[in-house]
């Protein structure tokens, strides 16, 4: 059932008459009664009572008129979306590390994502090296790296929103009771942190010496498992504000490092990687809202 011989039916339907339809879309008559009914043929059924003057529709006549109307409207506007690009569908790929200071990045994919339907977007957790990894074999469009990152090969986006170092314990330990923690307070301390952030050495300008003092008893890729360990009260965890669930009756807490430790965020993707329509509006929504914020 073509979409073309579905409007010759209709333009038969609406002129009441096979010649002057014909007459209407420039065809001869015999061709276009030759069409409906290779299309009566295909359907199984009698589309039409031929009479001398006008034909009148059969049942299952005035069906198909109703559905080719409905399916000639969506084909017509789909056609005219797509010449005008208002219609942007596809998946956006982005990896991340946790952190609650992607939020607003979010905001940004949930605004995309109602105002264009047909976007799927896919979420991925990692750390950097799982990141570079994926953007490299084009497995993700996009990654948010944290903290210190080479970004030479990469597109990249400082984003304004910073994560904020501190040590996740539970809410009887000794440590509880400083609003801040100092390199000192570390001392003698069962230690979890990120794999990545021991990599990075990020804590040597903080702590100085002290470091090479401290016990890292563990390591971790994600904190919701290390939490589970933490509430145990055989360990503490360093760790970004606003990762765990505070709230309820999980029984821990976080306090800050002091002087502070400010990671940065940013948005990279790779330059030798085609972006689809729906990673560039992501591309275009992201920029507009933080180039002028970072």
């Amino acid at each position: 059932m073509e979409l073309r011989v579905l409007r010759y039916f209709i333009e038969v339907v609406n002129q009441q008459n096979i010649s002057k339809a014909a007459n209407q879309l420039h065809l001869s008559q015999p061709t276009l009664s030759r069409q409906l009914m290779a299309l009566e043929s295909e359907l199984g059924v009698t589309l039409f009572e031929r009479g001398h003057r006008q034909i009148k529709l059969t049942e299952e006549g005035y069906y198909l008129y109703d559905r080719a109307r409905e399916i000639t409207s969506l084909a017509d506007k789909t056609a005219a979306n797509l010449h005008a690009q208002t219609v942007i569908s596809g998946t956006i790929d982005i990896g991340a590390g946790e952190s609650i200071a992607i939020q607003p990045v979010m905001d940004v994919l949930g605004e995309i994502i109602t105002a264009h339907p047909n976007i799927k977007v896919n979420l991925v957790s990692g750390d950097e090296n799982f990141i570079h990894q994926h953007l490299d074999n084009g497995t993700i469009d996009f990654g948010i790296v944290m903290g210190p990152a080479s970004l030479n090969n990469y597109h990249s986006l400082r984003l304004p929103m910073k994560n904020r170092w501190g040590i996740l314990m539970k809410k009887d330990h000794p440590l509880a009771s400083h609003p801040e923690i100092i390199p000192e307070d570390l001392l003698n301390q069962q230690l979890l942190i990120s794999a990545q952030a021991k990599q990075q050495d990020i804590f040597r300008s903080w702590a100085g010496s002290l470091i090479d003092q401290f016990n890292f008893s563990g390591y971790y890729n994600l904190i919701f498992n290390a939490q589970l360990l933490v509430r145990t009260g055989a360990c503490i965890a360093l760790s970004y504000e606003g990762l765990a669930n505070l709230t309820g009756n999980d029984g821990l807490i976080f306090r800050p490092l002091a002087p502070a430790i400010d990671d940065q965020n940013n948005l990279i993707w790779a330059k030798n990687h085609q972006l689809s329509t729906a990673s560039q509006l992501f591309i275009e929504q992201v920029t507009k809202k933080f180039k002028n914020k970072s």
